[in-house]
């Protein structure tokens, strides 16, 4: 019995460190691509007004 639950908490921690290497590596990729922020000045505006063409609240 603990060598079964052994197995599965090593297989847990793989797929774990798996997860975060893979994860790591697409944001990466998709920072050097696209980008992972909007450009400062629409974040000042309102993302609300550059991403959807709309107000959020009425100003």
């Amino acid at each position: 019995m603990g060598h079964q639950i052994w197995v599965q908490l090593y297989s847990v921690g793989i797929t774990v460190v798996w997860t975060g290497v893979v994860a790591f590596i697409a944001f990466k990729v998709a920072d050097m691509t696209v980008g992972l922020r909007v450009p400062e000045d629409h974040e000042r505006e309102g993302l609300d007004v550059n991403s959807h063409g709309e107000n959020a609240y009425n100003q």
